[in-house]
């Protein structure tokens, strides 16, 4: 078994999660730039979610579950997970992105995966705080793998990290394979390889024995 570990939003997903709830109180496109210089490694990843967090303050129940409802998967990205899976590896996503947006995009797909690791936007009275929580705040995706690898009793060496911007540095620098899909420039030179589709990676994934050939 390998452990094969996600980001989600740029990576599985092409839908940014916080751009989407912003669009349902005109605040995304300030969401997006600090996204963008987050992923750039130009501030750091727990300020950067405090920042867009804090606009979303107010939005209401109703609004950000309709925008969680809109978070896709990258088209050939459930079929991937099911590859994967029922080559008897475990799934993850470990995402600063919020678990019930994953949960949707999954539910969407039909798809399953092993663990999810990933924040979330407290409510009260029906309306978002402007807060945000979860073990990916100010934890690293490095501690995630690491962590989940040890209570799976999986070498490090035999796990693979995906991933595109930044925050997923650390845990593409400790895997054993490290995916960049699509990588900012930052995290490019950390990547064993580069990928611009699931199909692609799929491929990847064989030529190392992950996945058997699709016949």
């Amino acid at each position: 078994m390998r452990l094969v570990a996600f980001d989600f939003d740029g990576t599985l997903s092409d839908s940014e999660m916080m751009v989407l709830l912003g669009e349902q109180i005109d605040v995304a496109d300030r969401i997006a730039d600090i996204t963008e210089r987050a992923m750039n490694d130009e501030l750091s990843y727990a300020e950067s979610l405090r920042e867009r967090a804090s606009l979303l303050d107010g939005l209401d129940a109703e609004a950000a579950e309709e925008a969680f409802g809109d978070v896709r998967l990258r088209p050939g990205a459930a079929d991937l997970i099911e590859r994967l899976r029922d080559a008897g590896h475990h799934v993850a996503i470990f995402t600063g992105g919020f678990e019930r947006g994953v949960e949707r995009a999954l539910d969407h797909e039909g798809v399953e995966v092993d663990t999810i690791v990933a924040n979330r936007l407290p409510m009260a009275g029906g309306r978002l705080t402007g807060t945000v929580g979860g073990p990916l705040v100010t934890g690293t995706k490095d501690e995630a793998l690491e962590s989940l690898a040890d209570d799976l009793a999986v070498p490090l060496d035999r796990t693979i990290a995906v991933g595109d911007g930044a925050n997923d540095l650390p845990m593409l620098e400790v895997a054993g394979l490290s995916v960049g899909y699509l990588p900012k420039d930052a995290v490019r030179p950390a990547c064993d390889v580069v990928v611009a589709s699931m199909s692609r990676l799929g491929k990847v994934l064989e030529g190392y024995n992950v996945v058997k050939p699709e016949e």
